[in-house]
């Protein structure tokens, strides 16, 4: 009961700092709504609507206090030897607490707060990927990969909770509409995925992570995200994305009354071919919650890879790494971060504690609230995404939704950054990470009784 009476407090109480400047998606305009003030005020989950009035910064934490029991936390020998802390205050900036905080390690699925960062000020919180149909000449048509792995096949089920993603159907359906307004009754299909260049697979990725189903070979032109089985999050994914929803584009255009060849070759599109029809993928800071929340690693490398693109760089892991860095560099937070892919599956990627919480703390702030969806796309700890079936039992139970965080893990490493409110009411920033673990469900816990300790102290 005090669980249920919590999350509702959670989803309706008074907003966080974060929110202070108005929800994402357009919506800041609209009439405030008068909230009563819980006596601590957890960080909300709101992304869109009437945004609420601001919680009260309240004092502190003292330094002494926090500092002994986060040292006494982090000596579980569960996290191994290789551990890196940081605690930050959101409002002030200062630094609560650090242990490493300087030491670049291996931060796993953590590095997607860094593409999220990335993309939302490289193309904006309102951007859309868009799935094209061009006609080069008379009798062809060539379906263009604009970078959406989300785009769905027929086969792929409507989840309630996410993004109603693109639809590859839907795509033939408009196409066969202007086809047939114009005449034409059968076409040669061609399609074009050379948005993307280099590698389909990252630098430091282990040659298990394709067929074990953890991510696709990145493509432009990809369906359901690569997975044979929509749906089921560790699928077995298509060796050639691109060629697989060309194929599947193919059958649906026949459905709609399209007579196709029987040959579907890749084939560029040449500048300025007329667009026949087109679909688009939700808004980036939609894709940005998802890809936060669930972890997505598909996505995570296509808003990486969009970053290139927007920057006028090639869409590849290399121009991707250069373009998220840079970015970051004009936002003043690259230093401490050392990235080779955008969803942390490589064990090449080398990011600082400090780097993550002052991420973290950027998104925060009310004064960049293109921003906004980094905060409201990490998980609520033991109640969504990744931190869903987290902080249920011991120490930890104490910060179920209070706590919202991005999990990170990869053989030998669990990492955890995110933000909370302690029980005086100043919202923080922390990030906690280790990579040297040898008791990976042991490291989860810790990890959790860290944040728990966070947001738990009032330590004045």
């Amino acid at each position: 009961m005090a669980t249920l009476a919590l999350l509702q407090a959670f989803v309706c109480a008074v907003g966080a700092y974060v929110l202070a400047a108005g929800g994402v998606g357009g919506d800041a305009a609209s009439p405030p709504v008068k909230a009563v003030t819980p006596t601590r005020a957890p960080v909300a989950i709101v992304t869109s609507g009437p945004v609420l009035a601001p919680a009260p910064d309240g004092s502190l934490p003292g330094k002494g206090t926090l500092a002994a029991r986060l040292t006494r936390a982090m000596g579980d020998a569960a996290l191994g030897r290789s551990v890196g802390a940081v605690v930050v205050d959101i409002a002030g900036g200062g630094v609560l607490y650090g242990s490493k905080a300087d030491t670049g390690i291996t931060p796993a699925s953590t590095t997607k707060v860094v593409t999220a960062v990335a993309v939302l000020s490289a193309a904006g919180p309102d951007a859309r990927i868009a799935t094209r149909v061009v006609q080069p000449k008379p009798g062809v048509v060539t379906l263009v990969g604009g970078g959406d792995p989300t785009l769905a096949s027929p086969k792929a089920e409507r989840v309630p909770g996410r993004p109603k993603f693109a639809s590859l159907a839907t795509l033939a359906a408009r196409t066969a509409q202007a086809l047939k307004a114009a005449g034409v009754a059968s076409v040669t299909l061609t399609y074009d995925d050379s948005l993307y260049s280099g590698p389909r697979t990252a630098p430091g990725w282990k040659p298990g992570y394709v067929p074990e189903g953890s991510v696709a070979p990145v493509s432009a032109l990809t369906m359901d995200e690569g997975r044979q089985n929509p749906g089921h999050e560790n699928s077995p994914r298509f060796a050639d994305p691109s060629g697989t929803a060309a194929g599947a584009f193919a059958a649906l255009l026949a459905r709609e009354g399209v007579k196709v060849g029987k040959s579907v070759k890749r084939l560029r599109a040449p500048a300025g071919a007329k667009e026949v029809a087109r679909v688009e993928s939700p808004a980036v800071y939609e894709l940005v919650e998802h890809m936060l929340t669930e972890s997505d690693n598909d996505l995570a490398e296509a808003l990486a890879h969009l970053v290139a693109l927007k920057q006028g760089g090639p869409g590849s892991f290399a121009g991707a790494s250069k373009a998220v860095t840079s970015t970051l560099g004009r936002l003043g937070v690259a230093a401490g971060v050392a990235v080779s892919d955008g969803s942390g599956l490589s064990i090449r990627n080398r990011i600082t504690p400090a780097a993550l919480a002052r991420l973290v703390a950027l998104a925060a702030s009310p004064a960049n609230p293109h921003l906004k969806a980094v905060i409201s796309g990490l998980p609520v700890a033991g109640f969504t995404g990744t931190l869903g079936g987290r902080y249920d039992k011991g120490v930890a139970k104490a910060a179920a939704g209070v706590v919202r965080a991005k999990t990170g893990t990869l053989n030998g490493v669990n990492t955890l950054t995110g933000l909370a409110r302690t029980i005086d009411g100043r919202l923080v920033a922390f990030a906690f990470m280790a990579d040297d673990v040898r008791d990976p469900a042991g490291a989860v816990e810790a990890l959790d009784r860290l944040a728990a300790t966070v947001s738990g102290c009032g330590c004045s």
